[in-house]
């Protein structure tokens, strides 16, 4: 894993900065404060893989303009404010390791920078002058709303189904992957095929993503996943690992699962305790084989175009996508 992220991160170095650049120099003309919290989430560990992969797909299409790494921006700024309000909504306390904007600030300044963040992707999509470009956006901003709303409104409810988890992280992650990657061939006046390829590059990559994701909470410890272990479950959030374990496990095993999440305020020791039956189970690596489906689909996507350079970084990001977590 260390060697995959290294690998790619050598490649890309020239990229990241230039997007680093670029996500200081769209904050400067605003108020101090929007800078500073903005500045709290957007500059405390994220991987920048959205903007990222918008730059790549772009460049994998031959686009020569110079507006890709500020557009790429959009797409951190869309994220970063899909964070700020799910913190707040979630009540959550860690972010990255790090307290969670609306904890130092207050609730009303966090729910406003988000919504400054989305209206300035929404700004720098419109500065691109494709009215095709500016719905792929709108069209991303409605989903994530609707993603949210759906786990909200299904939050702790024990019949979720994978179906429903399905809609949500698509909804909520993938939409904005696909969008990067799709955005891009449309920025490059790419072929209809190339777009459509993309697209499903995007999506896949998403997807798989997400779930790999959903993972850390039941892999990792609080130190490396930068939030406390066992939040999403705490918050009432049932992930794939939970959703497929609560249907395949014993009665006894799936009748104290039932309790633990109900009542979120479980300790330690429980919490051990569900991680092995997620493990007997099948959960986790029912969700791994998931995961590493979208992964593969997400390969077969690019096979339209011919090796290249930034082909191969975008396979291997493909890669570290799941390979990451595990």
């Amino acid at each position: 894993m260390a060697d995959l992220k290294n690998k790619i991160l050598e490649l890309v170095q020239d990229d990241l900065e230039a997007i680093e650049e670029a996500l200081i120099e769209n904050l400067k003309p605003y108020l101090e404060l929007v800078s500073e919290v903005a500045g709290h989430i957007l500059f405390s560990g994220g991987k920048r893989l959205r903007p990222l992969l918008m730059v790549l797909a772009a460049r994998l299409c031959g686009y020569k303009g110079g507006y890709d790494k500020t557009f790429s921006t959009a797409f951190e700024y869309l994220h970063a404010a899909t964070l700020l309000h799910d913190d707040l909504v979630d009540e959550a306390h860690l972010r990255r390791g790090k307290p969670v904007a609306h904890s130092i600030w207050g609730n009303s300044t966090a729910v406003l920078v988000g919504d400054f963040l989305l209206a300035r992707g929404l700004s720098i999509a419109a500065a691109a002058g494709n009215p095709i470009i500016i719905q792929v956006i709108a069209d991303i901003t409605e989903n994530m709303s609707q993603g949210e709303l759906h786990q909200l409104n299904r939050k702790g409810s024990l019949d979720l189904t994978e179906a429903e988890y399905m809609d949500i992280i698509r909804r909520k992650t993938a939409v904005l992957f696909q969008g990067a990657c799709r955005i891009s061939a449309i920025l490059a006046d790419a072929d209809k095929e190339k777009e459509s390829a993309l697209s499903d590059f995007g999506f896949h990559i998403g997807m798989a993503f997400q779930m790999a994701d959903d993972l850390l909470d039941y892999t990792f410890d609080t130190r490396a996943l930068g939030k406390a272990v066992g939040a999403d479950l705490r918050e009432g959030k049932l992930t794939l690992p939970v959703i497929y374990s609560l249907k395949h496990a014993r009665p006894a095993d799936r009748k104290k699962m039932e309790a633990l999440i109900q009542n979120g305020d479980f300790s330690v020791e429980n919490f051990r305790w569900l991680v092995e039956i997620l493990k007997n189970s099948g959960g986790i690596d029912y969700t791994k084989m998931l995961a590493g489906d979208h992964v593969e689909k997400a390969r077969q996507s690019l096979s339209i175009f011919n090796d290249s350079k930034t082909k191969n970084i975008l396979l291997g990001i493909a890669d570290y996508a799941i390979v990451r977590n595990y």
